[in-house]
């Protein structure tokens, strides 16, 4: 498969330093650091696999991130 033109990278970041964040703090710091979407998500929450560029997801508990990922 060929590459994609002209595809944005994401933004060059730590993706543990958002682990045990307070939600809002932590959606506030990525938005500061360039994620174009800011997703919060419960446990177990049923996502699609699908990969979004710029798109960075929080698992949410109790107010703070567990876990952290791009797409």
């Amino acid at each position: 498969m060929a590459p994609l033109p002209n595809v944005p990278a994401d933004p060059h970041d730590d993706l543990d330093a958002y682990v045990g964040l307070e939600v809002a703090h932590a959606s506030e710091r990525a938005r500061a650091r360039g994620w174009a979407t800011v997703r919060a998500l419960a446990p177990g929450t049923v996502v699609t696999m699908e990969y979004q560029v710029g798109r960075l997801n929080f698992e949410v508990a109790e107010g703070s991130v567990r876990r952290c990922w791009k797409g």
